[in-house]
């Protein structure tokens, strides 16, 4: 891994000790980037990260902040693109940020995570759950406060087969890393537990019109539909798929679990199946962090808001615990130690992820809330 140190940055830190007894010369704040999308059709998944983050952020520094420093959030948006990953993660680089929530969307943060490895920049995701992220990489300095689609596609197969006992399951997704990943995962568990899927099939991301899927669809004669991807895709079939008479009930995963989606598929979206991280503001002990989050008029019952608190929480606690602003003495840190968040008492295996995290399956309704399915 390199270490950033330039002759720039040596000429500075010579500057600083002949004028300073202390030696370096020090920020007046700890920087935490927040990389995700603020533009484009998935704005609402890094507003959910940015609260999460701005939230922490307010609390930690009401508190004291983090060794006498102030944490200061630098938002940076990346669109949801994987082409845009490494062009955000080398902005940090260049800026001096050692310290990164997001990315949100897994084709980006997969795209950018070896920029932050190569050159010490810690990243925890609060969202990217595709497991290529970290798979065969040996990254010290990448890690997630969220589960994997490996644990989330079982999760979801797991309560399809137990609770639905559906006669033919159709499988789509969006031919991207997070949703065609999920899907496979998906249709890789029913088919080992007997559960015949009638077809497996991608559609591309961002059309307007998915009538000749929703008709192979009706003629597959699936009672159910299991969609991987995002929720501007699964509006539209929902809503098409009702247009048509589509009689099954769908199923996806957390991209699908927003409240925009009400505004794309109408009253079709009643019923519509979605894996979400438990819902922890239910849980006592995060009273006061809820309250924190309603007194800003913002919502921490989305999909990654306190899982960004937490990926903010783990970074500020890690720092306090080498004494040091040093991101590659607080990735071993993190590496070694459980930390308390909102999310439960979290820990990671040596490529970064979780040791556990819970998913359950929400019934979504058409005014936008969610129910726990029972």
């Amino acid at each position: 891994m390199k270490i950033r140190f330039t002759p720039v940055a040596a000429a500075i830190g010579l500057a600083a000790g002949m004028l300073f007894s202390t030696g370096a010369l020090a920020a007046d704040t700890i920087k935490i980037a927040i990389a995700g999308p603020f533009t484009g059709a998935l704005t609402q998944y890094g507003t959910m990260v940015k609260e999460g983050v701005d939230t922490a952020i307010e609390q930690i520094n009401a508190a004291g902040g983090v060794l006498g420093k102030q944490l200061e959030a630098v938002t940076i948006d990346d669109g949801c693109e994987p082409k845009q990953g490494p062009v955000v993660a080398n902005r940090v680089v260049n800026d001096e940020i050692n310290y990164v929530v997001g990315h949100v969307c897994s084709g980006a943060t997969i795209a950018a995570t070896n920029v932050y490895n190569n050159e010490g920049v810690v990243m925890v995701t609060p969202s990217a759950t595709s497991p290529a992220v970290t798979d065969g990489k040996n990254y010290d300095m990448i890690f997630r406060t969220i589960g994997r689609d490996d644990q989330q596609g079982p999760a979801a197969a797991k309560f399809i087969i137990e609770k639905i006992k559906p006669q033919l399951v159709a499988v789509l997704h969006d031919k991207q890393s997070y949703g065609q990943g999920i899907a496979s995962s998906v249709k890789s568990e029913l088919e080992k537990a007997g559960v015949k899927v009638a077809m497996f099939e991608g559609i591309n991301a961002g059309d307007s019109d998915y009538s000749a899927v929703i008709t192979k669809l009706k003629s597959s004669g699936a009672d159910f539909v299991y969609y991987g991807g995002y929720h501007p895709e699964m509006g539209l079939l929902l809503r098409q798929g009702a247009e048509q008479g589509v009689q099954a009930k769908f199923m996806g995963p957390e991209g699908v679990g927003n409240p925009d989606i009400n505004a794309i598929a109408g009253g079709s979206v009643e019923g519509m199946l979605v894996t979400l991280p438990a819902d922890f503001t239910k849980d006592p002990s995060n009273a006061a962090i809820v309250k924190a989050f309603t007194d800003k008029k913002r919502d921490p019952s989305g999909a990654f808001q306190l899982t960004a608190y937490s990926a903010t929480t783990a970074i500020a606690e890690a720092i306090k615990g080498v004494g040091e602003d040093d991101p590659v003495k607080v990735a071993k840190y993190l590496h070694a130690n459980t930390i308390a968040t909102p999310i439960g008492k979290i820990s990671w295996n040596k490529q970064g992820d979780l040791n556990d995290f819970k998913f359950d399956v929400f019934t979504w309704h058409k005014d936008g809330s969610k129910t726990v399915y029972q």
